[in-house]
């Protein structure tokens, strides 16, 4: 199915009424309900708020889009409630090959899950229409949750209590004013635009088609493939991942100088497809769409009461997978610290970690991203000659292998300077410091990570001491304990958003009151000069 505008349709949802009234108020307001704002709606939902989401689409787009998602996201999506779907439909994979040439045996491959016995893998694909589809499944339980769908935000005008904005529906228009303002509308935000402000970085000279395909009885193993100069794309790349529903995931570079529009037409991608697959290869087109490399961020991702998420406040190129998991690992840093403002428990000044650490986050993305657009997309011929060596020794050579750059992979970004963290106190060896998302292992009958939940807890190997009120105890042993490094009588705090927050070989209920105080921002020393990026 196809809308008016000629853009593919996955599930036709219908405009929403606009409210009777010419004013109306919501506590919570995000703008945009791709990926990640219905995630940070579900994570603030689940926590009991009322929210409100505002997205001028009445429709779930055809378009397979992410595809990447990685083990952090499906940690993520686990304590939404939406992991088992996800992976269920998914095809989940660990293993990435680069090939180089026409040579069919890899110079390089790497695992994405080199810790084992976790409960979720390294990575899944699927496409962007199934995850919002079970994202809304999870929303549709929760009636402290409105979907806006049709209403188009068109202007944006802060105040010291909160934000205003124009929404225009095909009823008319109306104001709807929000005591915190979260916008999640990607890349081209509205909300920025009307706020004018930055969106800086760099454009990288080069083009590359995504060209998803449909096609049966095509054996390959679960697998992401990459080719550096492959014989159907000479001097170029290439790169292959398989989807749910026999769909897979082709990506050509182009190179710069191309007629972007000519370059999507069934006539001119099937040449590329069949170089690929072979000649007698049978397909048929999902999307076909042409991309170029863009590495931007905002200065701040805190407004006052508007805070950006995902694209609206960083963007990356695809290869890595670094632009929605960026954008579940600001909705996981930014939902506990909203909930704690929200119920009176923490002042305003929390937001502000948000911003310290999610733009840390973006800036590795960032980081990663533009290596390996470089190393991808060499522009001059002692650049080019470095990458070929490196290709050539990988072969052979261990040594060589970590420089090989075909996209690096999004993996969870550490704090080790937040000011929310307790810095160790101990001489510890190995475990997880505090400023670094948690490992999973066995648990019982099930697994460490769904024992956390939504909030604060502690875990501890063979300790009993008082814990401030509310605080839940989790006790380990065996693998869990192990890959914390806790010994016995040690403990170890984490944060909602499954980040250690402190450890302790010897605890007591003092320090772990005055961890727990400075993890949510009430510590009384806690000022941001102690912050370090």
């Amino acid at each position: 199915m196809v809308n008016a505008q000629g853009i593919p349709v996955y599930k036709k949802i219908g405009a929403t009424p606009a409210p009777a009234a010419p004013e109306d108020r919501a506590r919570v307001v995000i703008v945009g309900a791709g990926p990640v704002g219905l995630a940070m709606a579900l994570d603030l939902g689940r926590r009991g708020h009322p929210v409100t989401v505002v997205t001028k689409l009445d429709y779930i787009a055809h378009c397979s889009k992410a595809i990447c998602f990685s083990k952090r996201s499906l940690d993520i999506l686990d304590r939404l409630g939406v992991g088992d779907p996800v992976v269920e439909k998914g095809v989940t994979w660990n293993v990435g090959k680069v090939f180089w040439g026409a040579n069919d045996t890899p110079v390089y491959q790497f695992d994405m899950l080199p810790v084992k016995d976790q409960k979720r893998p390294g990575f899944i694909n699927l496409q962007q229409y199934y995850l919002e589809e079970y994202l809304l499944d999870g929303l549709s339980a929760l009636p402290n949750v409105e979907i806006r769908w049709g209403h188009t935000v068109e202007g944006v005008k802060p105040a010291n209590d909160g934000v205003a904005l124009e929404i225009a529906t095909a009823d008319g228009r109306y104001r709807l004013r929000t005591e915190w303002l979260i916008a999640c509308d990607g890349s081209r935000s509205t909300v920025r635009d009307r706020l004018g402000l930055d969106f800086e970085g760099r454009a990288f000279e080069d083009n590359f088609l995504i060209a998803d395909i449909r096609m049966k009885n095509r054996e390959m193993p679960c697998e992401r493939w990459f080719w550096f100069d492959p014989p159907f794309n000479p001097g170029k790349s290439a790169l292959m991942h398989r989807q749910p529903d026999d769909v897979w995931r082709l990506d050509f570079q182009l190179g710069w100088n191309i007629d972007r529009e000519a370059a999507i037409r069934p006539e001119n991608v099937e040449p590329y497809i069949r170089a690929m697959l072979g000649e007698d290869v049978a397909f048929e087109r999902e999307w076909y769409s042409v991309y170029t490399f863009q590495c931007r961020r905002m200065a701040r991702f805190v407004h006052g009461r508007t805070i950006f998420a995902g694209d609206a406040a960083h963007l990356v190129s695809p290869f890595g997978a670094r632009g929605c998991n960026g954008g579940f690992a600001d909705i996981d840093n930014l939902g506990w610290k909203l909930d704690l403002v929200l119920r009176g428990k923490a002042g305003e000044e929390l937001i502000e970690t948000y911003n310290e650490e999610a733009t840390v986050t973006a800036d590795e993305n960032i980081l990663n991203s533009t290596r390996s657009t470089d190393f991808l997309t060499p522009k001059s011929t002692a650049s080019r000659a470095l990458r070929d060596a490196v290709l050539e020794l990988a072969h052979d050579h261990a040594f060589a292998r970590p420089f090989v750059n075909s996209g690096r992979l999004s993996t969870p970004v550490s704090y080790p300077a937040s000011r929310l963290s307790t810095q160790d106190e101990d001489d510890w060896r190995g475990g997880v410091p505090p400023g670094s998302p948690m490992l999973d292992a066995p648990h019982g009958d099930g697994w460490l990570l769904d024992q956390l939940g939504d909030d604060f807890v502690l875990l501890t190997r063979g300790w009993r001491g008082d814990v401030p009120a509310g605080l839940r105890v989790v006790p380990v042993t065996g693998m869990a304990a192990d890959r914390l490094s806790l010994e016995e009588g040690a403990a170890c705090l984490v944060r909602p958003d499954q980040y250690v927050a402190a450890r302790w070989k010897r605890p007591d209920a003092t320090k772990i009151a005055a961890a727990l105080a400075r993890a949510m921002g009430r510590a009384a020393d806690m000022g941001r000069e102690t912050w370090r990026n």
